[in-house]
């Protein structure tokens, strides 16, 4: 018999971790990414930056090792109603945690400041707040402190998307406790922000593990669509929840609807309610027994829909919302991926839905220029929340998958699926080839528009110089002398839709901005000055006509569909067949392991490497590292 070769100490130390999981937190198996950031805050270099998706277990990388190690893990956090959710869950396992915040009266906090200096806590929660009481610091210092964790770990980031000034008090603490272990984690957190979050906790020159991963949700369809104006997007919220959720009397799920102001929450809440569902406004004018009764209400089920300002959301732990509807859009990709990330984390279909109007853009240019109190926004700062939403305009305009938009924003490239197949615009997305002719057409028709943006000199806003580039001759462009400009009728064969998603391209583009002013209007940049004087091909995708045959449809296309291909018909079946069976087997929809148009080119072309499924619509790297060997054994008849 020969003897088992001895088991090496990494071996041991997966194995008690392992162990750990299924005791104490009643886990099957880590999520890969997981493991890599316990494992490097446990060894080398003992700090680590995650950032990870809303819902995805980023509160299990500091919670199993501060029960491993010896002393007492200090976690930052924002939200009291998750640090009491989350120091209830730990206590239900027999590890003893705790949180001091200002809601607690004064005798519970002394109290628990003497449990804490004691060491009779394996993790301690507090605000950001906290920081400022030496009294509290003091403390910290003098007891043996095992690990320092930040959560939200964006909000140290005066450029990130929620900005928290209590937050720089961090990189001071860190400096005075010199902890031997420190984690951060963000569910969004753009190259710059990471760079910011790293530098302000002394992180930017040391040693330091960056795990990024999971941000591919292909669970999530989304979808995106410019509206008219608010009477449309109230149709298309209602729309939505009906088609996902079902009767309003017995929804399949909850959903949660943003506005971007209380006002607009409150009046859709009513809407909502008076049409059958059992919908409330949330938002950070309610009391606070008020909001806390919308949260709980909504966590446990007994209420379908809230409406909500961005004031709602964080610490939400409900797996079942099936959609989230943005009826104005938020300030940047950051919020609403953030927000958007809240359907369907029980990993079914769910669906998102970002509607934008004109009016919507301007207020949020108006909201721009105002800081937190309101006060005029210092210049740097206006400018960079206006480009922050900006890039949401170009998702919003976006040619090509959603899904892969956010992976690339992220500086997730791993997980770039090449298409998920389901949003809105690979549904819709024809196989035009673009050719030189195509090319040319393009640069002539932006340049149109730029030059009736410069003729018009900021007299007009969006919807008037449109009407101008169409030609249309009414009370509004007779009045301010638009019929006599020469830019006047330049696209009088397209639509009004198509005209003013054509500037909000160009808006997205940069090539055009809007005044900081009370009624904004349209303003050539220096970009995009240059646009139209450059001979040079422009590179831009024109919009689609809107087809409005029936109300909620999405925004459609016209011209060819996608070519019929010409594929091995019994190939393609043992391919499908295969796919199936691995959904079957993991509890996912087949179109998250690859979509038939995916099998067809593979039953078609017959790939032999990784390299050349690479070359098939829909499979990214993601699904050629899961999947790709599979889908190989099949095409070569080994299954």
């Amino acid at each position: 018999m020969i003897d088992e070769a001895p088991r090496s100490p990494y071996e041991d130390k997966r194995a008690a971790l392992d162990r750990l999981l299924r005791e104490r937190f009643g886990l099957g198996a880590f999520h890969a990414w997981q493991r890599e950031a316990i494992e490097a805050l446990l060894g080398e270099p003992g700090k680590v930056l995650v950032v990870a998706p809303t819902g995805g277990g980023k509160s299990l990388t500091y919670q199993l090792p501060a029960a491993l190690l010896e002393g007492t893990a200090l976690v930052i956090s924002p939200l009291v109603a998750l640090m009491e959710d989350q120091v209830q869950s730990l206590t239900a396992r027999g590890i003893p945690a705790t949180y001091l915040a200002a809601t607690l009266d004064p005798d519970a906090r002394r109290a628990r400041m003497r449990d804490l200096r004691a060491g009779r806590f394996k993790l301690v929660y507090v605000a950001p707040e906290r920081l400022q009481f030496d009294g509290f610091t003091d403390l910290c210092a003098q007891i043996r402190i095992s690990m320092v964790a930040i959560d939200e770990a964006h909000c140290i980031s005066m450029w990130g998307h929620d900005f928290r000034p209590d937050y720089l008090r961090i990189g001071d603490l860190l400096e005075r406790l010199r902890p031997p272990r420190l984690l951060a984690c963000t569910a969004t957190a753009t190259p710059e922000v990471r760079r910011e979050i790293l530098e302000r906790l002394g992180l930017s020159e040391g040693p330091v593990k960056v795990v990024l991963r999971g941000f591919a949700r292909p669970n999530l369809h989304l979808a995106a669509r410019a509206v008219e104006g608010p009477t449309e997007s109230r149709s298309l919220v209602r729309h939505e929840l009906g088609r996902v959720l079902g009767d309003p009397a017995r929804p399949r799920g909850g959903g949660i609807v943003y506005a971007a102001t209380r006002k607009n929450s409150e009046a859709l809440a009513d809407d909502l309610k008076k049409r059958g569902w059992n919908a409330a406004p949330y938002h950070a004018g309610l009391d606070a027994e008020t909001r806390s009764s919308v949260s709980s209400r909504f966590a446990k089920r007994s209420l379908a829909v809230v409406v909500a300002t961005n004031a709602f959301g964080m610490g939400i732990d409900r797996p079942d919302i099936r959609v989230v509807v943005h009826h104005q859009p938020p300030a940047s990709i950051e919020s609403y991926y953030q927000e958007v990330g809240r359907a369907g984390r029980d990993g079914a279909e769910a669906h998102g839905l970002l509607l934008c109007a004109g009016n919507d853009i301007a207020l949020r240019r108006r909201l721009c220029q105002l800081g937190a109190d309101g006060v005029p926004a210092d210049p740097a700062v206006a400018a960079k929340a206006w480009r922050m939403f900006r890039d949401l305009l170009r998702y919003l305009d976006a040619g090509t998958c959603r899904h892969d938009f956010m992976l690339r924003y992220f500086g997730d490239e791993h997980e770039i699926l090449g298409g998920c197949g389901h949003c809105d615009i690979c549904v819709s997305l024809d196989d035009t080839v673009v050719d030189d002719a195509l090319r040319a057409e393009t640069s002539t028709v932006v340049r149109m528009a730029l030059a009736g943006v410069a003729r018009v000199d900021q007299r007009a806003g969006v919807q008037a110089v449109a009407e101008m580039l169409r030609g249309v001759a009414n009370t509004r462009t007779e009045r301010f002398g638009f019929t006599k400009l020469s830019t006047f009728g330049l696209l009088k064969t397209r639509s009004q839709e198509w005209v003013v998603a054509l500037m909000r391209g160009a808006i997205a583009a940069g090539w055009v901005d809007l005044t900081p002013t009370d009624h904004p209007v349209p303003v050539l940049t220096r970009i995009g000055w240059e646009a139209m004087r450059s001979k040079d091909p422009l590179r831009f995708r024109l919009p689609r006509e809107v087809r409005k045959d029936r109300p909620g449809r999405a925004a459609g296309t016209v011209g060819a569909s996608r070519p019929a291909l010409d594929y091995d018909a019994a190939l393609f079946e043992r391919l499908r067949a295969h796919r199936n069976e691995i959904a079957r087997q993991k509890g996912f929809p087949a179109y998250m392991i690859a979509f038939d148009r995916s099998l067809q080119e593979m039953a078609a072309r017959r790939p032999r490497t990784a390299a050349e499924l690479a070359g098939i619509t829909g499979l990214g790297p993601a699904r050629i590292e899961t999947y790709g060997g599979g889908f190989l054994e099949v095409l070569r008849g080994v299954r």
